[in-house]
């Protein structure tokens, strides 16, 4: 019963978190659900911050979590990389490429975000271990490419 009821408030606390969001963060959401959704397990998006032309959004899916930064180009919304809680800092989004000022202002619109997420939601944002960068496509290289 209390398992369903979370499931409930955060679908809810999604679609609440969507009807206020602005076309970035709505296009970032249409993004994730469009690649990563399963028919027996939906994808929950919510929070997504966007600046810059760069985005962060929070996603669970059953058991697992996780982050994804996303990239704008020329109106086109790409996925640069998965990660859990590797991304969150300005110093990590400075890391992979980001400007420090948009660096910045991206990690604490996030960290802001987050401060409304239960605990346990937060909790499984960091479930996704490293980093896995992705390619234009959407597409993350073969497992023996990818750094260890």
């Amino acid at each position: 019963m209390l398992t369903k009821l979370f499931a409930a408030l955060v679908v809810l606390w999604s679609l609440i978190g969507s009807a206020i969001a602005g076309p970035d963060e709505d296009a970032v959401r249409d993004l994730l659900h469009s690649t990563f959704d399963k028919p027996d397990v939906k994808l929950v998006v919510a929070p997504v911050v966007a600046t810059a032309g760069y985005a962060i959004a929070d996603w669970t899916q059953g058991e697992m979590g996780g982050r994804a930064l996303l990239r704008n180009r020329h109106g086109r919304w790409t996925i640069i990389l998965c990660a859990g809680d590797r991304i969150r800092s300005a110093e990590a989004l400075r890391h992979v490429g980001i400007a420090p000022d948009v660096a910045d202002e991206l990690a604490e619109a996030l960290a802001k975000a987050e401060r409304t997420v239960p605990a346990d939601r937060l909790a499984m944002f960091a479930r996704f271990e490293g980093l896995l960068r992705m390619d234009e496509a959407g597409n993350h290289p073969p497992v023996h490419d990818r750094p260890h």
